[in-house]
């Protein structure tokens, strides 16, 4: 997936940046299908700063990983409160400083969640020293899941350089 100059600069700065304070991050993906580890595994030096990561498409991955079922259920896998326990999770079960969670739909009904808006993405940026949550949605329009899935990444990883650079 090709990025423009710009996020490809800010995804080294990024490696760069975490490597530099010896800090760490790691991902729980489900709409995005792993596009946020895959993206920092590109550049060199990210085996320093990622710990772990994992896409969990369904429900009952995302609570083997220890998500916790009662947010799930009660607001539902397509929410703020998934992406943030998805975010804190990884965190937690990584041992990272950061963790970022993403839920969402891209364009498809979903026959097993049958709630939450069509093309709206939730993702929670977790900072376990300041146990604080960034949380952001978006609405995703493409012509194709991989366009879809290449917006919230360029998304992300810009909320991501925000925040750590304030």
């Amino acid at each position: 997936m090709f990025l423009g100059d710009n996020v490809e600069d800010k995804l080294k700065k990024i490696v760069k940046f975490l490597k530099e304070k010896n800090k760490t991050i790691s991902t729980m993906e489900s709409c995005t299908g792993g596009a946020i580890v895959n993206a920092i595994t590109n550049v060199p030096g990210a085996s320093n700063v990622l710990n772990f990561s994992a896409v969990t498409y369904s429900n009952d991955f995302k609570i083997k990983m220890g998500v916790s079922e009662e947010v799930i259920d009660k607001y539902t896998v397509y929410s703020k409160e998934t992406a943030r326990s998805m975010a804190k999770t990884i965190s937690n079960y990584a041992m990272s400083d950061y963790g970022i969670g993403i839920t969402g739909k891209l364009g498809k009904r979903d026959p097993n969640n049958k709630c939450g808006n069509n093309n709206q993405v939730f993702i929670c940026i977790y900072d376990k020293r300041l146990d604080k949550y960034n949380d952001f949605d978006m609405f995703v329009y493409k012509i194709n899941r991989r366009d879809d899935k290449k917006e919230v990444l360029e998304f992300v990883l810009n909320k991501l350089f925000e925040y750590l650079m304030k």
